[in-house]
């Protein structure tokens, strides 16, 4: 029986003998990496084993900051309690406590000192120990600006840096050797001026990135409110979930810390102006959300509301010609190619809003297959 080392040479001189177009259709090894599946889970449902099998983290929402302390009301806790629970038969899945939410005020109070910040992460590190949770996400909407009518300060920029700083130093300290983990959710454009990306970026495990909304009560237009790419009809400062990451890439982000989400709900606008089946066209007034389950059974090409692919920003829309309604969403063609670019670019995952809005499952299957 001839020796290892033998059989080794052997096959070396037998590759070296093939000719280069054979050596090139070889397949190539597979890196093995693995592509987080982050979903924001308001508790409002429970959720089915075989769903939870395809999440990675759970973030439930929401603690709150009150007296400069991260605090979570009983009946919280009990929901919560009822997310850890799903841990004996899912070991793999790690449950954080997301802290803020829009219009949430409070951070850039606990923000300011040295003081406030310790208190912060004090508290927020006793939650954690308190309810085995296993980290923090946090949802400061946002750092240096007040529209959601929350307090802010120029100097929250800087501050945030400090907290994020402060909040890793105390987690590991209260980890006793455990690695709690660390996320913000974070939004793009002239949202994340307030941030100092690049010095926040070593504290973190990973940004959150939310990535829809692009267009909403507050915006002028219409839009692709989760787009992939920017419509041919975008105008030049047009959000999008690639500018995004090519934003936090630029500041430095390795590409494995960005997690980049999907909307698991529509929005619709009414009195839109035709144009182009009302795609970034100014409208009257805006008409609402819609969860999954209700786009496909009342609005995906029924009662004259007709579903169009914006190949350019890869997402679909629908358009009312009769009514002059418009709503933009995400469906499992859209996660399929927010998935692709995913692995291509070499990122961290897919993050999305929220486990309630698709009771059934389908689109987070869109999300892990995607991944896989």
């Amino acid at each position: 029986m001839p020796s290892r080392r033998i059989r080794f040479l052997s096959a070396l001189l037998a590759m070296l003998a093939l000719p280069a177009c054979a050596l090139a259709a070889q397949p190539a090894a597979t890196s093995g990496a693995h592509y987080r599946v982050v979903a924001y889970d308001t508790a409002h449902h429970p959720i089915p084993a075989a769903d939870v099998d395809r999440i990675d983290t759970l973030i439930f929402a929401f603690a709150r900051p009150e007296d400069g302390r991260v605090t979570l009301a009983p009946a919280g806790r009990a929901l919560l309690q009822q997310r850890i629970a799903l841990k004996a038969a899912h070991p793999k899945l790690k449950v954080m406590v997301s802290v803020g939410g829009w219009s949430v005020g409070g951070f850039s109070e606990a923000a300011m000192t040295p003081e406030s910040r310790q208190r912060f992460a004090d508290s927020a590190a006793a939650l954690l120990v308190e309810t085995h949770a296993d980290g923090l996400d946090v949802d400061w909407e946002y750092p240096g600006h007040h529209e959601s009518g929350i307090a802010s300060s120029p100097q929250d920029r800087e501050h945030f840096t400090a907290l994020l700083k402060t909040l890793r130093a105390t987690l590991d300290r209260a980890g006793h050797g455990k690695h709690y983990l660390l996320t913000i959710a974070a939004a793009d454009g002239p949202f994340v001026d307030g941030i100092d990306i690049a010095a926040v970026a070593p504290s973190l495990d990973w940004f959150n990135l939310m990535t829809y909304d692009f267009c909403n009560v507050m915006t002028p237009t219409t839009c692709n409110h989760t787009g992939l790419h920017a419509s041919a009809l975008a105008p030049a400062d047009a959000r999008t979930l690639a500018r995004a990451v090519r934003q936090f890439l630029a500041a430095g982000v390795p590409p494995a810390k960005l997690v980049p989400g999907v909307a698991f709900y529509g929005r619709e606008f009414a009195d839109v102006d035709p144009a182009h089946h009302g795609m970034f066209q100014k409208y009257g007034h805006y008409q609402g959300g819609h969860d999954w389950p209700q786009l496909k059974a009342d609005f995906i090409n029924h009662d004259g509301y007709v579903r169009y692919w914006d190949a350019k920003a890869e997402a679909p829309y629908l358009w009312n010609e009769q009514t002059h309604r418009f709503i933009t969403y995400d469906d499992p063609q859209s996660i399929a190619a927010k998935a692709a670019y995913v692995k291509a670019q070499h990122l961290g995952g897919l993050m999305y809003w929220e486990q309630g809005s698709d009771p059934d499952g389908e689109l987070l299957k869109a999300v892990w297959q995607g991944l896989q």
